[in-house]
């Protein structure tokens, strides 16, 4: 099904392939610069070259190709399995793993390894996100459920839809913030600067995260932050947008920082109702340890 974007006056000699980074959802410009030559994209149905400047009134229509399923195999990748039985899986990722396969990620991934582990993963996100019901990013560390099948996967989506799942985070944070507890309740969506980055903006979908503070340090601050919506890098938008980025963050922090590998984040606690049974089950992992050697450090420089 084909698409098209009409060119108001706003838009008026702006370079095609910069315009529709802007106005397709989840794009790239190398993307966009990719499908105009291979003429997917098209205005008044002719075939542009990237820097073509728009006019206001013209037609833009693109149709985008459905991309090939990726052939995912099964690796031997050693998984620290907290709890499983017939219907979930919980595994505490390490910081650095990717959850699935995507472009530039096609090996080394949670998904290989749970493919290896087990055959039976439900079948609701596709091939390339087996028993995926939510994401942690790659150097954030902690606890992920997996649905072994669609029964599962489907109560625990809807767990997640209906914000009874208990996600608690610790996380080491730049400044010493000043109250115990607090909560930002501020929307998230695409930066409009950046489009690499997520940020607060206006008209972005709802985000609330409540956070309390565990124990002060020179400069930094150590905190619990505990999720009520799951957006894209929630913790790191929030927490930088009341100026405390994540220690460690390369995306979201300053680049004087402390020397991690990726930011300081932790998926501590997990809780949710068993899918089967309805009995409320709950797991807690520590921090790894070069998290833990980050908060031996602050507390000897004190």
């Amino acid at each position: 099904m084909s698409e098209q974007y009409v060119v108001t006056e706003q838009d008026q000699s702006k370079r095609i392939d910069k315009l529709l980074t802007d106005v397709i959802a989840d794009s790239s410009r190398s993307q966009i610069q990719g499908w105009l030559k291979s003429d997917v994209v098209l205005v008044d149905g002719k075939a542009v070259k990237s820097n073509y400047k728009v006019q206001a009134g013209d037609t833009i229509t693109w149709h985008i190709p459905e991309p090939e399923p990726m052939d995912i195999l099964p690796e031997n990748i050693e998984l620290d399995i907290v709890f499983e039985d017939e219907d979930v899986i919980v595994v505490n990722k390490p910081s650095g793993m990717v959850i699935h396969p995507s472009a530039g990620h096609y090996s080394g991934t949670l998904v290989n390894a749970l493919l290896y582990h087990c055959q039976d993963l439900s079948g609701i996100n596709g091939v390339e996100r087996p028993g995926i019901v939510h994401r942690i990013d790659k150097d954030t560390s902690g606890l992920l459920m997996v649905a072994k099948n669609d029964l599962a996967h489907k109560s625990l989506a809807e767990q997640l839809s209906q914000k009874s799942v208990e996600r608690k985070y610790e996380a080491i944070v730049h400044g010493e913030i000043p109250h115990e507890y607090g909560t930002i309740d501020a929307p998230i969506g695409r930066d409009t600067k950046d489009r690499q980055k997520m940020a607060v903006v206006d008209g972005g979908r709802d985000a609330v995260t409540h956070f309390r503070v565990l124990r002060h340090f020179t400069d930094f601050t150590l905190v619990e932050c505990t999720l009520e919506t799951g957006r894209t890098h929630q913790i790191r938008v929030h927490m930088r947008y009341i100026s405390h980025p994540l220690a460690g963050d390369p995306k979201y922090g300053p680049r004087k920082t402390l020397d991690l590998n990726g930011q300081a984040l932790h998926a501590k606690s997990l809780g949710f109702e068993h899918p089967r049974t309805g009995e409320w089950i709950k797991f807690e992992v520590e921090p790894p340890k070069d998290f833990q050697d980050t908060l031996t450090y602050l507390k000897t420089r004190e």
